[in-house]
């Protein structure tokens, strides 16, 4: 008898060794797969999407638009350049923000019903 036999069964020692898992190999490199392709469409796929549509209103972006910044700011495009707008938000008041603050182009007339 030995010390061993207490802490393992035999039978349960002599099962392991003579025969595979059940699923093998397949089965573990399965589940990191799919738990890949899932954080892909529902994370990584919709926030390239929002990017890419933010990039395309940047580009597109002209004197006359009417734009809200990311902290709230809202007003009429007055000055492009190239990483910098101007953004005249009252009667003689200018704000330069950088492109990527813009957040959204509003449609012509939102501000004067303000």
């Amino acid at each position: 008898m030995n010390l061993l036999d207490f802490l393992i069964p035999a039978a349960h020692a002599q099962q392991a060794a003579g025969q595979a898992q059940p699923g093998g190999m397949m089965g573990s490199l399965l589940f990191p797969i799919v738990l890949i392709a899932i954080m892909y469409f529902l994370m990584i796929r919709p926030q390239m999407k929002r990017a890419k549509e933010h990039r395309t209103m940047l580009a597109a972006l002209e004197k006359g638009n009417e734009v809200i910044t990311n902290g709230g700011l809202a007003g009429v495009v007055s000055d492009i350049g190239e990483s910098f707008v101007t953004v005249q938000i009252a009667e003689n008041v200018r704000v330069r923000v950088q492109k990527t603050a813009i957040a959204a182009v509003l449609p012509k007339g939102t501000l004067k019903g303000a």
